[in-house]
């Protein structure tokens, strides 16, 4: 329980300045707000817990939507959660997460997790895997490719391009964030100090034989120069490409730049094609790791929202230690089409906690990995096997950003 000498409210607008200052001396990097980051905060929508006159910590959950299988759906952003050095382990965190929990009107809220040991505890669960990469160009070799053209584009003439290619980008891949035109605006800032000594962001898109855009990337270089000659290096910041022939050139692109030696990727999916495109995959070098955290906030809703790949009926036994209408049991009929589900008296065909459901939501982890570990319980025979097929999708979820 928090300490009840804090008090945790809603912030307010003329807040946002100590609000950002203190969840960046909490994570210890310098806060520098522009007008931009004060038009996006919601204040109605971030927490703080006050010492007399003073922040001691802070939560906050942006309006944006997420896509999830077969839909796209609204889902609390989770972010900016710090509490100041001089008041840790005093339960600050602990009585924000909740109070957050049970305040957002998402059916699920969503997050990227600084210490992975934290949010479990509040019913979260990594749903999405990344896959980075730290590319030997020297050695990739990238196969050729033909069709279309890839060319520049100012980033002031950016979001009237890409906007509509991450929008169709939801529709096919679960785990994608949408963006506002404020969000993309704040998305494409490039304030030198935030630079890491590399250059400024450079936007590529590919346009097909028509000239319509179907495939964009956005990248920096740094120079470095090695025992044999230069060794730059090149960080892909984020690519979305609609078609084959896209996909294939921007990568060919990046791949080939002159000078360049290595290439950083942070933001791949499991699934990621790239591999496909070169001869010796080994040279990708690549990495598992969690990205994005779920929390189903209202179980029976949530459930709805999304959509399931083969059709399924199945009653779900759900405990939530947080979230107490969140505890029961729930009918869940679906397909490819529609789903529903609604709270039932009758016997359960699974059993499992809100931290299995969330992990398996967005249709990247399987149900049955938890049932090894008696962490998911089957009842009927078979149920488990066609409850996983069913929460199952055939692309991976991929998240694009650390928001």
């Amino acid at each position: 329980m928090v300490n009840s000498e804090y008090v945790l409210r809603a912030a307010t607008a003329d807040e946002h300045d100590r609000f950002y200052g203190l969840f960046a001396a909490a994570m210890m990097f310098e806060s520098t707000p522009t007008d931009l980051d004060r038009e996006l905060f919601e204040p109605e929508r971030a927490l703080v817990a006050v010492d007399g006159d003073q922040l001691v910590g802070t939560a906050k959950a942006m309006t944006r939507d997420l896509s999830v299988p077969g839909a796209v759906v609204s889902a609390a952003h989770v972010t900016a959660v710090g509490v100041r050095p001089t008041h840790r382990r005093q339960g600050i965190l602990s009585g924000l997460m909740r109070r957050q929990l049970t305040d957002v009107p998402e059916a699920l809220a969503v997050l990227w997790a600084s210490e992975a040991g934290i949010y479990g505890r509040f019913g979260y669960a990594p749903a999405a895997w990344g896959v980075s990469y730290e590319v030997d160009l020297r050695t990739v070799r990238p196969h050729p490719v033909s069709g279309g053209r890839v060319e520049e584009v100012l980033a002031e003439d950016a979001p009237a391009q890409l906007a509509p290619l991450l929008k169709e980008l939801q529709a096919k891949r679960p785990g994608v964030s949408g963006r506002s035109e404020q969000v993309w605006r704040k998305q494409l800032q490039d304030k030198p100090e935030h630079r890491g000594g590399r250059t400024p962001r450079q936007i590529l898109v590919h346009r097909d034989e028509a000239g319509a855009v179907d495939g964009y990337a956005l990248w920096r270089g740094k120079m470095n120069w090695g025992p044999t000659g230069p060794a730059n290096e090149v960080t892909v910041e984020e690519l979305v490409a609609l078609e084959p022939t896209a996909y294939h050139a921007l990568w060919r692109h990046l791949l080939t730049l002159d000078l360049a030696a290595k290439l950083a990727y942070s933001h791949a999916a499991v699934d990621e094609p790239l591999q496909q495109l070169v001869s010796n995959p080994v040279a990708l070098n690549r990495r598992l790791t969690e990205s994005l955290w779920v929390r189903l906030t209202d179980v029976p809703r949530a459930l709805a929202q999304r959509r399931y790949a083969v059709a399924t009926d199945v009653v779900i036994e759900v405990t939530d230690d947080l979230i107490k209408a969140n505890n029961g049991r729930f009918h869940l009929t679906g397909d490819t089409q529609q789903a529903m589900c609604e709270p039932t008296d009758s016997a359960p065909d699974l059993s499992l906690s809100v931290n299995e459901l969330s992990a398996a939501y967005l249709g990247g982890r399987a149900l049955s990995e938890f049932a090894a570990t008696g962490r998911v319980t089957e009842s009927t025979p078979g149920a488990l096997a066609t409850t996983t097929a069913a929460f199952s999708w055939p692309t991976a979820p991929q998240s694009l950003e650390v928001f």
